[in-house]
């Protein structure tokens, strides 16, 4: 590297500590003009080891190979790679080695100290900008201290994959005891004969009386329902008529438009009321929205498996080239916690995955068995499948239950290989995951103006569109954040205007095209305004600012910080959208002198527990690849857990148990409404 000859000495002496013992620390100085490499043989009851390499000072940057016993030693800076497994270092650095990778049951471990310290996120290379070298010359010497420990032997695998199993098929026998208490509690009040609608069980005797009368306080609200063109409809609505009948402001086609104009006043009348009841909004044909919310169910299956067999391939394309190349500097694993399995280098984070692919099928098992009853009751004719209690509508919960499964297993395809260019494959069903819990819950008490399955997966495209383009040129570019913080708080107007109108805001005038801006005006001067110290619906007007405040901060913290890590970024923003929607729905049912029953209380009390704790070993970084690899490694620990196991593995496990309790939540959060007509059942 100098700019001239240099004059040296060459001096030959012999070295007596060649070899390496097991468990015994080594200290030695390298530098760029004097490598090290020292041998080490496998004892006989070791069939695989760690070499943990460790340095006080960070530069100058070094690279620590293992190779076989060959000649020549690749122990120069331009040929260290051109021969077994090597990584980057700066304080630390560690390499798991099997004796069946060696079979002459010994390898080199080569330490190398490079001219510059660009490759571990150093300084620019002089070269690069065309100055002279100001380096050659300088002390570049590295103590460095080498340690080979044994790794775990074969029986931890085992009991990490039985721990794995174990833990989460605990689960399925922890829902059959609940099914079978609740299966025992039913069939005693059906013989004792006190089924009645207020046992707050979800099944009622047929022999309930069905009223078609108006309910009480119908005619609340600035409309007078009465003198409306719609009253007529309002007076008899699908309640009142049997379960399979088709009425004509019932039955409607798949989609976003009416085929009737009488229909569509019905609707301005029904949604602009001041105080609304579920029988309100739902009051389209239950078949027909059973179907259009069954379409997420079979949409995702298809966009799972379009997903996820690319993504497969691709990091099975990852872990090839780091076994055949030998360079750990492509993935970004805690290698002092990774323990390899046939072709994967660490199996661990691979197998911590599995509690979102158990737990999620036994969400959609426990759907499924609600399904069956409620088809069964159904059959029956029971008056709380008809005027009772929350619509049932199981399309959405069979989505949740396919996208956590497909969460496990995008995860794991992530931790194959974790790098900068794949985190999108960790966190795109979490953004689904995020967003269907959201439209379950608005669902709930807006069943007939929930979003299609087209437009709501439309939308999660957008979403992983623009978390791609984030990876792409959301490192530095200012004009990429500009755009879109703008798309962030329009996107928050827009979809607030739709939930505060109920779906029913139209920016409608005379022919002319300044019609529609005058319309807009009027808008915005007669509700925001003039009603602004009191909007006409109060309590969505409180949740829409607080969200919209939230949206915008986020919005201008990306403009000004800019998170390199964007897709963590937009889960951020989906996450606090979501826990602030739940929060809402929570206080409002509260407010409503509604009941939360000893099942979803639990859940919500072990939601918020398992979240907390999971949330703790998620900041335990262990890794980083917005850094450079040797960097990264600087964060590396131990196992903490059975000794295979590491504190992300631990992330994994308790927020699938998170997860899983959070869909509960969801599934029995209105339990207590089983026996509640829907015309006493607000709507907020």
């Amino acid at each position: 590297m100098a700019p001239f000859n240099i004059a040296y000495e060459l001096l030959v002496t012999r070295l007596e500590n060649f070899q390496l013992e097991t468990n015994k620390a080594f200290n030695f100085t390298a530098s760029p003009s004097q490598p090290q490499y020292f041998l080490y043989k496998f004892p006989q009851d070791v069939d695989s080891v760690i070499i943990k390499v460790v340095s006080d000072a960070v530069y100058p940057c070094s690279v620590v190979s293992v190779q076989d016993i060959v000649c020549p030693v690749y122990d120069l800076d331009h040929n260290v790679e051109f021969n077994g497994v090597y990584q980057s270092m700066t304080k630390q650095a560690a390499i798991t080695v099997q004796r069946k990778d060696f079979p002459g049951e010994q390898f080199f471990v080569v330490f190398v100290i490079k001219p510059e310290d660009y490759a571990c996120g150093g300084s620019v290379p002089s070269s690069i900008h065309g100055n002279v070298n100001r380096t050659w010359n300088l002390e570049r010497t590295k103590n460095l201290q080498v340690t080979i420990v044994p790794s775990i032997k074969k029986s931890v695998y085992v009991q990490a994959m039985f721990f794995s199993f174990l833990s989460f098929l605990s689960f399925y026998l922890g829902s059959v005891v609940v099914a079978f208490v609740h299966y025992i509690r039913v069939r005693r009040k059906a013989l004792a004969g006190r089924l009645s609608p207020e046992d707050g069980s979800g099944i009622m005797t047929s022999s309930h009386p069905i009223t078609a009368s108006t309910p009480e306080g119908s005619s609340y609200g600035a409309i007078d329902e009465s003198s409306s063109s719609g009253g007529h409809q309002l007076s008899s609505p699908e309640r009142g008529l049997p379960a399979g009948s088709d009425t004509d402001s019932s039955v409607e086609e798949e989609s976003d438009f009416d085929t009737m104009p009488e229909i569509e006043s019905d609707k301005n009348v029904i949604r602009t009321k001041v105080f609304l009841y579920l029988s309100d909004l739902s009051r389209k044909d239950r078949r027909i929205v059973s179907k259009k919310y069954k379409i997420y169910f079979w949409n995702i299956i298809t966009i799972a498996v379009f997903y996820a067999l690319p993504v497969i391939q691709l990091v099975i394309t990852y872990q090839t080239v780091v076994n055949v190349t030998g360079n750990q500097d492509i993935c970004y694993y805690n290698f002092l916690c990774a323990h390899p399995l046939g072709v994967l280098s660490a199996f661990n984070n691979v197998l911590s995955n599995v509690g979102h692919t158990l737990l999620g099928f036994l969400f959609l098992l426990i759907v499924l068995r609600r399904d069956i009853l409620h088809r069964r009751a159904m059959e029956m004719k029971d008056v709380y499948t008809l005027d009772y209690g929350i619509p049932k509508h199981f399309g959405l919960f069979y989505a949740m239950g396919i996208a956590l499964m497909m969460e496990g297993v995008l995860s794991a395809c992530y931790h194959v290989c974790p790098n900068y260019s794949n985190f999108q494959f960790d966190t795109s069903f979490m953004y689904m995951i995020a967003g269907l819990c959201m439209l379950k819950l608005y669902q709930t008490r807006h069943p007939d103006i929930n979003a299609s399955a087209y437009s709501a997966y439309a939308s999660f495209a957008v979403v992983i569109c623009l978390a791609v383009l984030g990876v792409v040129f959301g490192k530095n570019d200012v004009w990429f954040w500009v755009i879109f913080s703008m798309i962030h708080v329009l996107a928050s107007l827009a979809l607030s205007t739709q939930i505060y109108y109920m779906g029913r805001f139209k920016i409608d005038g005379p022919d002319s095209d300044l019609g529609i801006f005058r319309r807009a005006a009027m808008v915005l001067y007669t509700d925001c305004i003039q009603q602004c110290s009191r909007p006409m619906y109060m309590d969505r007007m409180v949740l829409l600012i607080v969200g919209n405040l939230v949206n915008w901060s986020f919005a201008i913290f990306g403009l000004v910080y800019r998170p390199r890590d964007f897709a963590s970024y937009i889960l951020g923003i989906f996450i606090c959208n979501l826990l602030l929607y739940l929060t809402f729905y929570i206080i409002m049912k509260l407010r409503s002198s509604e009941k939360l029953l000893p099942i979803p209380l639990f859940c919500i009390v072990a939601t918020a527990v398992v979240w907390a704790a999971a949330l703790y070993f998620f900041f335990q970084t262990l890794s980083s690849w917005e850094e450079t690899p040797a960097e990264s490694r600087e964060k590396n620990r131990p196992c903490i857990l059975l000794g295979f196991f590491d504190d992300h593995d631990v992330w994994h496990f308790l927020s699938a148990a998170a997860l899983f309790f959070s869909f509960l939540v969801l599934l029995t959060l209105d339990d207590d409404l089983d026996s509640v007509r829907r015309d006493k059942i607000p709507v907020f």
